[in-house]
């Protein structure tokens, strides 16, 4: 699939998939394998099987599915930049790239310096390869969670006359997505909130409103998103995000923040070597004039920014800080929110496969107290995608290394997505308001049961 051999069968595929569906023996009959999680890992025999890497493995993914992800590498990257200084100008495509939040800490931690810096030298980086624009997702994600916290006030205010509005599952992870569609099915899928991740509102935003005011096709442009899980290449080639007229994808293509370091590698260029160039601004001199970053764990922080949310419009309370309640592990924390002795909400944050299928348990037995979930397959949130976090020698999660990108990702300012001027603009400007029809279509998109795996894989069950 990807030249990180993200689905090399000899490292993972026969570990892993061996008591899968498609491995089963003819009379349907699977042998046990005993298995153990450590550290948020699945652990059988001597293999390690994180939930995104069993839901990237090639053993249940369609041809199609995998013609497309195999086209979303460094590989192809280098073949349009070729291409671009190769061809007649009016067959060049205009490559845009877009940096997730979460891998600039990566980045800062390799290079030894600040955030800010890491962020102008990877731009500059990109734009010495060819890139001609340099954009962060932080305004993309400030779209989401305003779009998550107003769906969330509809669920609620309807949940006595709808079994399905709570509670409801965040939709930014791709690997929980895929698992829900795939083998949860109608038991999750009603429940998962509606709004589009922050990479996939960037893409629409890039093939949309973009190309419109640079006076190009979509078709014209090639979109690039760095992020820090594999996953988000399965994200990118969702039917609902081409766009067949067009023939063209929100996200041409996903890379993850190690293969763009493994790129700067085989260029031969040290951080020391780059140049430091400022991000492009979504809005020109109207957007961000500084990295910031949303509340949260590393990620995009949907639980706090809807919490915080709630309890002032249903409830009138100013939450300044929120408590974390550890449960089982740092992975599963609960918040709560009381008034006289009530509990008036209460949210949880679950990370990693096991404590997913804890929470899954718990819903098929209707014991889940929780009016929404934080939800993300990797333990410890995005900042440990497999895509940054693990070692290339061990193929492990290198602790260490996720312990300093943490402290550089705190590092950085907290803006509230209401107070962003440049999503107020770009409601306005590029989606006729906030509750509009546009924004409905453009910033939301719906989840269902698919059929490609009738049961759930013996190695996932508990």
């Amino acid at each position: 699939m990807s030249q990180v051999k993200l689905a090399k069968p000899k490292d993972k595929c026969e570990n892993c998939t061996k008591q899968c569906n498609k491995k089963q023996t003819e009379d349907g009959s699977v042998e046990n394998t005993d298995s153990e999680e450590v550290n948020g890992q699945l652990k059988e025999g001597a293999a390690q099987l994180l939930l995104s890497a069993c839901l990237s493995c090639d053993g249940c993914l369609s041809e199609e599915d995998t013609l497309k992800i195999s086209q979303q590498n460094l590989e192809e990257l280098e073949r349009l930049l070729d291409l671009n200084k190769r061809c007649d100008s009016s067959k060049h495509k205009v490559l845009v790239a877009s940096l997730c939040p979460q891998s600039l800490p990566f980045f800062a931690v390799q290079f030894g310096v600040g955030i800010t810096e890491a962020a102008h030298k990877l731009c500059g980086f990109l734009k010495h390869l060819g890139v001609q624009f340099v954009f962060d997702t932080t305004l993309a994600a400030g779209f989401s969670i305003l779009e998550t916290q107003t769906e969330f006030i509809h669920r609620y205010r309807r949940r006595h006359h709808d079994c399905h509005a709570l509670p409801m599952f965040t939709s930014s992870c791709p690997g929980w997505i895929r698992y829900s569609e795939r083998i949860l099915g109608s038991l999750v899928t009603p429940h998962i909130c509606t709004a589009r991740s922050p990479q996939q509102i960037m893409g629409c935003w890039v093939k949309d409103y973009f190309s419109k005011q640079q006076k190009l096709s979509p078709d014209k442009v090639y979109h690039v998103v760095v992020a820090p899980c594999f996953d988000k290449k399965l994200e990118a080639v969702r039917e609902e995000f081409y766009n067949s007229l067009m023939e063209t994808r929100d996200v041409d293509c996903v890379l993850t923040s190690r293969e763009i370091y493994q790129l700067m590698e085989k260029r031969k260029m040290s951080s020391e070597e780059l140049d430091s160039v400022p991000l492009d601004q979504m809005l020109g001199d109207c957007g961000e004039v500084s990295l910031v970053r949303h509340d949260g764990r590393g990620s995009e922080g949907f639980l706090e920014h809807v919490f915080k949310h709630a309890a002032k419009e249903l409830f009138g309370l100013d939450v300044q800080e929120i408590t974390y309640k550890t449960l089982r592990n740092r992975d599963f924390q609960e918040v709560t929110l009381e008034r006289d002795g009530e509990t008036l909400l209460q949210f949880a944050a679950v990370y990693g496969f096991r404590n997913i299928q804890t929470l899954v348990h718990r819903m098929r037995k209707g014991r889940v107290p929780y009016q929404l979930v934080e939800v993300l397959s990797c333990p410890g949130g995005c900042l440990s995608g497999r895509g940054q976090a693990e070692s290339e020698a061990e193929g492990r999660v290198d602790k260490a290394l996720v312990q300093q990108m943490e402290e550089v990702y705190s590092s950085m300012p907290v803006r509230l997505p209401e107070l962003n001027p440049a999503l107020k603009t770009l409601y306005e400007d590029w989606l006729q308001g906030q509750n509009s029809l546009e924004a409905s279509k453009l910033l939301h998109t719906e989840y269902r049961t698919q059929n490609q795996v009738q049961t759930q894989p013996p190695h996932m069950q508990w």
